[in-house]
């Protein structure tokens, strides 16, 4: 089979749809090497995450070179770029389809929160999402969601018959499959030494990190361990940091100077006493399962798609309530054996449910579908 990839963000992106659109590409080359993959993409930004896939056995890289680039090419032109490949099918990875495409299509929605957080967004940003994911929908002949809950959210906004849909779980780094423990990042590591809880993602009002700060300050004075705040943000970032100085919290919570790369955000993992992710709103969530896989235990919302990803095992908090994140923190920090209990099952629930064959194996069974 000839699988054509939009691969913009791949190439382009380095943190969520990146990250996808990378592992995705990962353990298809790696379980079903007897497929072609053509990466199509605007552009390229060289560095050591991208050059790898131009040398990747098994995948092919196209970009534009005749008149129509950047944009304009990914929208109009690739529907000839695909035939003159002779591709069976394509795939768009990030929530977008390309015109004219006369070849089966699937499209990977990742959330709809520009619908369900509109406060985050500018209105034309959520008029260009809202016609790009319309579009998409209307036009793929299945449609992956990364949830059962962003599935639900298709439906509900789109009105797409729940039969096209497939969900098919967001692949994890390979590396958190091995033994490898990461490496301490260096900006951290007086940090890291002593008991620490990890926050990891990006910092906006959807993510609850403020709700974090605020249940810190309800625990009793020797659990109030150092937060690591693994993310940017900006509007925000400025109102937690506003809360931290007015309430003089700045020795609980660290904010890392800079982007510590999978090798360090396995370490953190590792070593945390527990992730907090109490978010109102997540596509997947996959920091909980990175976490997991860590063998680092788990406190997130009991919302949206966190309950799938973190299964029956973590503990879930109304993220509304501040009470309830302290009080779930507060278990984890006291209790050695139940937290013991949630990292083996965690592990487990992590491995059954999103090992890289077992998401291999579900997107064939997408294209399979196709062919």
């Amino acid at each position: 089979m000839k699988i054509g990839f939009d691969a913009k963000r791949l190439f382009n992106n380095f943190t969520g749809l990146g990250n996808h659109s990378r592992t995705t590409v990962d353990i298809l080359t790696e379980f079903y090497p007897e497929n072609e993959y053509i990466l199509y993409t605007p552009r390229i930004k060289h560095n050591a995450v991208t050059d790898p896939y131009a040398e990747r056995s098994g995948c092919r890289t196209i970009v534009p070179h005749g008149l129509l680039k950047g944009s304009a090419w990914r929208t109009f032109g690739l529907a000839s770029a695909l035939k003159k490949e002779g591709a069976d099918i394509f795939h768009g990875l990030s929530n977008e389809l390309p015109t004219q495409l006369d070849i089966p299509t699937v499209v990977t929605i990742h959330d709809v929160a520009f619908k369900t957080f509109p406060d985050m967004y500018h209105l034309p940003d959520r008029i260009i999402y809202d016609w790009k994911w319309r579009h998409a929908c209307k036009r793929a002949d299945r449609i992956i969601a990364i949830s059962e809950s962003t599935k639900q959210d298709i439906v509900r906004f789109y009105g797409v018959d729940p039969d096209t849909i497939d969900v098919v779980y967001q692949p994890v780094n390979t590396l958190y499959y091995t033994n490898d423990s990461g490496i301490c990042p260096q900006s951290l590591a007086q940090y890291t030494s002593r008991p620490y809880m990890l926050y990891v993602g990006s910092i906006n009002s959807r993510k609850n990190l403020l709700g974090i700060v605020k249940a810190m300050e309800l625990l009793p004075k020797d659990l109030q361990i150092p937060l690591i705040v693994i993310g940017g943000g900006r509007e925000y970032k400025q109102k937690v940091e506003d809360y931290i100085a007015e309430h003089k919290l700045e020795d609980l919570i660290i904010f890392s100077p800079e982007k510590v790369g999978t090798d360090g955000l396995r370490y953190l993992y590792s070593n945390a006493r527990l992730l907090i992710y109490p978010s109102f709103y997540e596509g997947f969530g996959l920091p909980v399962v990175e976490a997991m896989l860590s063998n680092c235990p788990v406190v997130t919302s009991n919302v949206s798609s966190l309950p799938e990803a973190a299964g029956p095992d973590s503990l879930l908090v109304d993220p509304y309530d501040i009470q309830d994140i302290a009080d779930k923190i507060k278990v984890l920090l006291t209790d050695d054996t139940l937290r013991q209990m949630t990292v083996q099952k965690g592990f487990r629930y992590a491995m059954d449910n999103f090992s890289p064959k077992v998401l291999a194996d579900r997107l064939m069974e997408v294209y399979n579908k196709l062919v």
